[in-house]
Formats: C-alpha cells, structure tokens, sequence
C-alpha cells in the first residue's frame, strides 16, 4: 500500500485561529500608535510571533529594545491563550474531518506542521490531537516560514521523502516551504494569494475524497 506523508498546517487550516492572532496583535499595535488591519494580518500567516513583531514595528517605522520586545511577545501570547481557552470541537473548520477521517482509515501518516507554539494546547482543546501521528510545531524548529524546516523535520519523522509528502497550507509562506522541500503543496483559501500551490481549493468542503485517493495513489 502506497504510504504519503499528510502534513497539515494549523493556523487557517484546520481551525482559524488567525482571527485570535489578529486580535492580540492589534491590541500590541495599538497601544504603540501602530495602524494594523485584517489586510496587513495576511503578512503574518505562517510566520513566527518573533518575526510578527518585526512586520509590526516595520509598519509603524518604529524602533524598540529587545527588553520592549521581550514584554510585548509575551504580552501577546498571554493575550492570544486567553482567547483560545474556550476553544472547543466547533471551531474545526468545515470539512477537515472529513479529510482526517478518510486517511485515518486510508492508514496514512498525518503529521501537522505548525509555526505555533501553541499547537498541542489547541489540537487537545478541539479534541483531535489523536489523529496526529507526529506534531512539528514552533518548539520544535528554529527557522521560520518560508524555509521548509518545519515540514522537512515532520516528513522525516514520518520516516517519508519530501517527494512523497502533500502540505495543506493557507498561506503565501507555508506554500513556498512546501514547494522549496519538494512536496506536494496543497493550497487552502484564496486563490490570488496561493497562487504558487499546485492544487487550491477555497476550504476542505471542496475537496473531494477521490481527489484524496489521488495523492495517495501518486
């Protein structure tokens, strides 16, 4: 039997915590004069809170000590946990157990790769953690979206080649590390924005099993 390596990103992937994200990130924006819009969020898909701040400060043409640096990160993530602890199941996104489900039973490796550090507190709030046979988050890599250390590090551990891994991504960057490793990048959302992915579809509805068995046939 044909085994790939299913690599979900996070993060407006599997459930759309980039709205939490926004909301703290604005609060830290804010409080330094800074303008920051759902627009100016997209920049920030798939890419580290350290290099977030950067992108937020650049906006503003602002400059900071690592010392302020160091109170407004940890200022955000305290901000970002406390609107995920009420996460539950319903705030899986649409069709993504569908997907889960079919290669469960398919016996195909999944494997989520995350630039969160936070990914196994929201997969056990949602109650899906069990799914994943191997979890790469941002605790686990040093080197940021669009390099494909993330990824490289999750197919490796599945013991699959980059060749034979698929990428589930919803971002610019995250498309671009698929691509950069040499795995298969399936592009979730926007179409202009995951221009580069080699399949796009709008959400996981859209995505049909045979399309699945595809992959995994490939």
């Amino acid at each position: 039997m044909n085994k790939k390596a299913f690599i979900f990103d996070l993060d407006g992937v599997i459930v759309d915590t980039a709205k939490y994200h926004f909301l703290a990130w604005q609060k830290i924006a804010d409080s330094l004069g800074i303008e920051f819009t759902p627009e100016h969020n997209e920049a920030l898909k798939g890419v580290s809170r350290v290099r977030s701040l950067e992108i937020i400060l650049e906006l503003g043409n602002a400059q900071a000590s690592q010392a302020d640096k160091d109170v407004w990160l940890k200022q955000k993530n305290e901000d970002y946990l406390s609107y995920i602890k009420n996460m539950d199941r319903s705030e899986i996104l649409p069709g993504v157990m569908h997907v889960l489900q079919y290669l469960k039973e398919k016996q195909q490796p999944i494997a989520l790769g995350s630039a969160s550090k936070n990914a196994r507190i929201i997969l056990e709030k949602v109650g899906i953690l069990d799914y994943f046979d191997v979890i790469i988050d941002g605790n686990d890599v040093t080197n940021a979206k669009p390099d494909p250390e993330v990824f490289v590090r999750a197919a490796k551990k599945l013991k699959i080649s980059n060749e034979d891994s698929i990428v589930f991504e919803d971002s610019f960057a995250g498309v671009d590390a698929a691509n950069i490793a040499g795995m298969t990048s399936v592009g979730i959302g926007d179409a202009k924005i995951l221009k580069k992915a080699q399949y796009i579809f709008p959400d996981f509805v859209t995505i049909d099993l045979s399309f699945i068995d595809t992959l995994i046939k490939k």
